[in-house]
């Protein structure tokens, strides 16, 4: 019988592994089978995915009717492309469905196959946006400390976490970043929503008039920042960073991958923090993972512009891949939007993430080293650092707390993720979990920190005193 694991481990290239530690254990092989959150593996063991996949399966594992819109469109049409006006019935309708849903001015999109080429393209309409209007100086884009866009040259670079700049040469020369809203670490002591948001807006000001607005042309955000921690910003943080991009004539580029289609429990982020975008980034849930496909939602302002005579003079736009618009893809987004829709289930991400996030403030309430619960909608963290009397301290990296708690967490059937550059645990399951459901992930998730804490305990990492403190936040 063949050993697909070891065929895995000698030939599959694996992306965000430690690649010689790879090469010794080999991979954990998710093939038997899935249905709604719950997944297993070639061995027979079962676990429910708290991760959704990357934040992606939303509506649930095992969906028929997104495999039959796959199948059915294969048959009919399995593949034609969107180069020299060419069009397929499926991106049109799925193009419609989208721009309908969108926040107020969005005009088109542009479909490509991941978020991170997607954010790549955003970069591009930017800067050849800005040569139309005679302002080729104008071309930095300022991203977030944590945030988190891809991993593709551009895009990789636009992500705010060292460990995808390390080995890469990246960021590349016109990417400036600033702090991330983030509660835990960033937030000074006593400082109001509104004292931190004033001064999260002041950064980025002082960024731009240091860098010259005549040369910032983009600022990008998720939301909710995903891999960089699940960090929500403070009351009206993008009011006041709208203000100052206003004035300095800066687009914003919302980063809906992950909060985009429901996960946040409205349609886009961007309605729910009130978030004006001139661009928008989606993928992800746009078919819930069960097929490749990303959007650039372009804003009218913005398509005014490249598509106008001025712009017409560079010729036909340069850009698109082989698979843009592709109508298989689209036809499984368009089969997705259906079950969102026909099942409310919108609507239930947006109850099922209240109860997420209750279960997870009162399961970890008294934790010891559970410094910080945070989230909104089906998107939630917990993060763990070192407790004293003078408040938190991150563990040391070398610890790796938080890779631990996920491998005890998946040791007890429960698939969570340890993000990066920090010890926080991130949660985004699909929106068809049951609140008995939530209750076995909260529950399987403390069972997992409590015996990482017994280790640093007997490891001498925390004292007996150290123990007892108590997180109340």
């Amino acid at each position: 019988m063949t050993d697909i694991r070891e065929l895995d481990r000698q030939y599959i290239f694996h992306p965000f592994s430690v690649l010689n530690a790879h090469e010794q254990a080999g991979a954990a092989m998710m093939a038997r089978s899935a249905e709604g959150v719950w997944i297993t593996d070639d061995r027979g063991k079962r676990y429910l995915d708290a991760m959704a996949g990357l934040w992606c399966v939303n509506v649930g594992y095992g969906r028929g009717e997104i495999a039959d819109a796959l199948a059915d469109q294969a048959r009919k049409l399995s593949y034609f492309h969107g180069f020299s006006s060419m069009a397929t019935e499926p991106a049109a309708l799925l193009a419609e469905r989208v721009i309908s849903k969108a926040p107020a001015g969005m005009s088109k999109a542009f479909f490509g196959a991941s978020g991170s080429d997607a954010n790549d393209t955003q970069a591009k309409l930017v800067w050849y946006y800005n040569n139309v209007l005679g302002r080729p100086e104008k071309k930095k884009i300022i991203a977030r400390e944590r945030g988190y866009h891809g991993v593709t040259v551009m895009s990789g670079g636009l992500t705010g976490l060292s460990t995808l700049h390390d080995g890469f040469d990246l960021p590349l020369p016109m990417v400036r970043h600033v702090s991330a809203p983030h509660n835990l670490w960033v937030r000074q002591a006593g400082e109001t929503d509104v004292a931190f948001s004033d001064r999260l807006a002041q950064e980025l000001e002082d960024t731009i008039l240091a860098e010259g607005p005549e040369t910032v042309a983009a600022f990008i955000a998720e939301p909710v920042m995903g891999a960089g921690g699940v960090i929500v910003p403070p009351e009206g943080y993008f009011a006041k960073v709208q203000a100052v991009l206003d004035r300095h004539d800066v687009l914003l580029i919302a980063d809906e991958v992950i909060c985009g289609f429901g996960r946040l429990g409205t349609w886009f982020g961007c309605e729910k923090l009130d978030i004006r975008p001139d661009l928008m980034t989606v993928a992800k849930g746009i078919t819930s993972g069960y097929a490749p496909l990303s959007a650039c939602l372009v804003g009218e302002k913005v398509w005014q512009v490249i598509s106008s005579e001025k712009a017409a003079e560079y010729g036909a736009f340069g850009h698109g891949y082989t698979y843009t618009a592709h109508p298989v893809m689209a036809a499984a987004g368009l089969a997705n939007l259906d079950l969102m829709e026909s099942e409310g289930l919108i609507e239930r991400a947006g109850k099922m993430g209240a109860v997420l996030q209750e279960q997870l403030r009162e399961t970890f309430r008294d934790f010891p080293i559970a410094a910080e619960t945070r989230g909104k909608g089906l998107m939630a963290a917990v993060e763990f650092a070192k407790p004293s009397a003078d408040g938190w301290q991150r563990f040391d990296p070398k610890l790796t707390v938080g890779p631990k708690i996920a491998r005890a967490a998946l040791d007890a059937g429960l698939i969570v993720r340890a993000l990066p550059l920090c010890d926080a645990i991130s949660m985004s399951p699909p929106f068809v979990i049951t609140e008995d459901q939530i209750a076995f992930t909260a529950s399987t998730l403390r069972q997992a920190a409590a015996k990482v804490l017994e280790t640093l305990k007997s490891d001498g990492v925390l004292s007996d005193q150290q123990s007892e403190y108590q997180n109340v936040g």
